[in-house]
């Protein structure tokens, strides 16, 4: 079997990628599970000093059976709504396992959700004075204790977009505000027991060092009674043969010395919480799709490989300028090219702009941050060849445009560890996609019946 050449361990290999091309279509995502249980196995041994919580960030990819996958290894969920909560519930999961950290202000019937999940055992992240006044009375009721989250003043990530702690950033209460919270919380007699701080995704390892010694700041500062010190997520993962893979276990080394150093100055065990999402799963994804057409701009231009699936499927570059790895598999399924190595039987290369079906300039898998065009080396492919993307488990499925120009939300499969191919989502009908609207004639109809009544 000819494997498709990662940059981490896997077992996907060219025969269960044409096969499963062969029996679902294309496009379609590929999961594989043992990337995925690595990936877990990896983030709970990161060292600690005083004990970890690993929650998976459910909004990288919320597949109810990677979310099964997941939890059953032994991490809880980080959800970033009620909807995710109900979600994740429907597939099984307990709300004792979910912690809520949210934008979104619970009002109405979201926010009686959100108490009866608390009732369940979930936990609440508070992350502005208007949520914390919402829901104070409540969890003080119901004995619930609370999680702050504070905008760390600074912030890192693979873009601009994904920088979630600078001034331009919205996330958190700022450290102006919190002697409000505080005050609050007193008043409405709620505890906080856990510390939020995050500061972007696929950020500098650097920076995350940063954040450790800004974190135990703020607690020492203003909150003597935290018990977990929450770091989120956005570990740098490595889906380019130039890039660079955050080292947990050199992380969790710095942290555990922190920690350990902040316990002999105040006496206090504090236990490491991270909500890695894109390290879980990043790596594991593959979106596999075929060439339906080969274009030009002429001498002076580009060549074009025009995918069945683009931004619909993969957003990523059009919206952060990422680089995703490319692998071409000939018809007759042989390997012929992965990301800037040749096979030695590849006799043709070029350099091509890879691009999907969708009426929009952006639909391109060859854009730099800046928005332009970069082309990229590859075996000469041929009408029906297999392109796969690899490094599309995160963020994609999850947020793509899947129902722009009415194109249906890919197939998703996952490769089991015993090498077995199933099926865990259906590929999106055109009926599904237009269920909930009405047409012009209902529309009528409807206000002639309330005219006549």
């Amino acid at each position: 079997m000819q494997k498709i050449k990662l940059l981490e361990t896997s077992s996907v290999n060219v025969q269960y990628v044409t096969q499963a091309a062969n029996r679902y279509g294309t496009p379609l995502y590929l999961y594989d599970e043992s990337v995925i249980k690595n990936k877990c196995r990896e983030i709970l041994t990161m060292p600690n000093a005083f004990g970890l919580q690993v929650r998976y960030a459910m909004k990288a990819n919320a597949n109810m059976s990677l979310l099964e996958l997941i939890v059953d290894y032994g991490l809880d969920l980080d959800i970033s709504s009620v909807h995710e909560g109900r979600r994740a519930a429907l597939a099984g999961i307990r709300y004792n396992r979910m912690m809520l950290t949210s934008q979104d202000v619970p009002l109405g019937e979201h926010q009686r959700e959100l108490e009866k999940m608390m009732r369940a055992g979930l936990t609440y992240t508070v992350c502005s004075l208007r949520q914390l006044d919402l829901v104070a009375h409540s969890a003080a009721r119901m004995k619930a204790s609370l999680a702050i989250r504070i905008h760390p003043g600074f912030g890192s990530g693979e873009s601009a977009t994904r920088n979630t702690g600078d001034r331009y950033s919205c996330f958190g209460i700022h450290e102006c505000d919190i002697p409000a919270a505080l005050q609050m919380a007193q008043q409405s007699g709620v505890r906080f027991n856990q510390l939020h701080l995050h500061f972007g995704s696929g950020s500098d390892p650097h920076k995350w060092r940063v954040l450790v010694t800004r974190a135990l700041e703020v607690t020492e500062k203003y909150f003597p009674n935290i018990e977990i010190l929450n770091l989120g997520g956005g570990f740098k993962v490595a889906r380019m043969p130039h890039e660079t893979a955050a080292d947990i276990k050199e992380l969790g080394l710095f942290a555990e010395q922190k920690f350990k150093k902040f316990c002999t100055r105040t006496g206090r065990k504090l236990v490491l919480a991270v909500e890695p999402g894109t390290f879980i799963v990043a790596n594991a994804g593959f979106l596999v799709t075929r060439v339906i057409d080969i274009k030009s701009t002429g001498p002076s231009g580009y060549k074009f490989l025009v995918l069945d699936g683009g931004i619909e499927a993969n957003p990523r570059p059009l919206l952060y300028g990422s680089q995703h790895p490319f692998y071409v598999i000939s018809q007759a399924g042989e390997l012929r090219s992965a990301e800037n190595e040749l096979t030695e039987d590849s006799q043709v290369y070029d350099e091509f702009v890879v691009v999907g079906r969708c009426c929009e300039t952006g639909d391109t898998q060859c854009i730099d941050p800046g928005g332009r065009i970069q082309p990229r080396r590859m075996a000469t492919p041929q009408i029906d060849d297999i392109v796969v993307i690899g490094g599309v488990g995160a963020y994609c499925s999850s947020m793509a445009p899947s129902n722009y120009n009415s194109y249906s939300q890919p197939v998703e499969v996952l490769l089991r560890l015993d090498g077995t191919v199933h099926m865990v989502r259906k590929r999106q009908t055109i009926e599904q996609i237009i269920i909930n609207e009405y047409p012009l004639w209902r529309i009528m109809s409807v206000a002639s019946s309330a005219q006549i009544g």
